[in-house]
C-alpha cells in the first residue's frame, strides 16, 4: 500500500467519523450520534472495508476461542485473521449505519472475501442476522490490556 493511499484512507475514516457518527461503547448497536465522544473519534488507528458474517455456538457453557476466553452468542466479540487479541474495533453496518464496539478474541473468518466474523448477538444488534452477511466498516480503536498480557 503506498503512502498516499494510506493517508487518503485515514482522511476518509476521520471524515466518516465526523460526518456520520454512530458509535456504541456499551456493546449495544446504536445510530444515535450523541453516543460518540471526541476521545473515541480520535482513537481510530486504521479502517477496513469488506464483508462481515456471524458465527455462534450450540454448547450451553460456550466454547473456547483462540484467546482462551469462553464464547457466548450474545457477547460483543469477534474473530479477525490478523488483528491482535484484545483489539477493540467498531463494526459499522454500511447499509443501516448501526455500529457496535467489539473485542477481537478469536481467529477467522475462514471464508474468502470476509474480513470479520461477529457473534450472533452482535449480528442481530447490527441488523444483519437474517441476511448472514453484510458490508461493514471496521475501525480499529485500540487494545484491552487484560487480553494482551
Amino acid at each position: 500500500m503506498n503512502l498516499t493511499r494510506k493517508f487518503k484512507s485515514v482522511a476518509l475514516a476521520i471524515a466518516g467519523v465526523i460526518l456520520m457518527p454512530s458509535c456504541a461503547t456499551t456493546g449495544h448497536a446504536s445510530t444515535n450520534p450523541q453516543t460518540q465522544s471526541a476521545e473515541t473519534a480520535s482513537a481510530v488507528q486504521s479502517v477496513q472495508h469488506g464483508k462481515a458474517s456471524w458465527y455462534s455456538i450450540r454448547e450451553k457453557g460456550g466454547s473456547r476461542t483462540a484467546s482462551g476466553q469462553r464464547m457466548t452468542n450474545q457477547s460483543a466479540t469477534a474473530a479477525h485473521k490478523t488483528l491482535p487479541m484484545g483489539t477493540r474495533v467498531r463494526v459499522t453496518n454500511v447499509s443501516n449505519g448501526k455500529s457496535e464496539v467489539v473485542t477481537i478474541n478469536d481467529r477467522g473468518p475462514y471464508v474468502k472475501g470476509r474480513i470479520i466474523d461477529v457473534t450472533k448477538g452482535s449480528a442481530e444488534r447490527l441488523g444483519f442476522l437474517k441476511h448472514g452477511v453484510a458490508v461493514v466498516r471496521v475501525e480499529v480503536l485500540g487494545r484491552i490490556k487484560s487480553l494482551v498480557d
